[in-house]
């Protein structure tokens, strides 16, 4: 049974020796823009911690950006936090993410219905 999200925490700052703090095991993760809100990154790994710090977030490609159909433009990886949560297999991991997509495309559908709905009947 996957775990609640942890709470959203700073990319560490490499140059000072600081590190991930993700599961070293299978789990979701998400990367989000701190000032906008914006998600940059989502996505589930077999070693949460390591997918993590494997991100390519400085104008790099993403391997996540087929999710949201674009590159990451991050100019500093100090403006992104994230949170992860853990799951007991990566299969596990895997299944809920999915559900964590539907999900969020079923929001965002809404979103815009509403914002359809609210110009149209004004």
């Amino acid at each position: 049974m996957m775990q609640t999200w942890s709470g959203w925490k700073r990319f560490p700052d490499v140059n000072s020796g600081d590190h991930i703090e993700a599961p070293m095991g299978p789990g979701v993760y998400e990367v989000r823009h701190t000032m906008t809100g914006r998600v940059v990154a989502f996505g589930y790994a077999g070693n949460v911690a390591n997918a993590i710090s494997e991100l390519k977030l400085n104008g790099g490609i993403n391997p996540f950006a087929r999710f949201f159909g674009r590159q990451l433009l991050v100019s500093r990886v100090s403006d992104l936090e994230y949170r992860t949560c853990a799951a007991a297999s990566r299969a596990e991991a895997r299944t809920t993410a999915q559900r964590l997509m539907g999900l969020r495309q079923t929001a965002w559908r809404r979103r815009m219905d509403l914002g359809w709905v609210a110009r149209h009947t004004g």
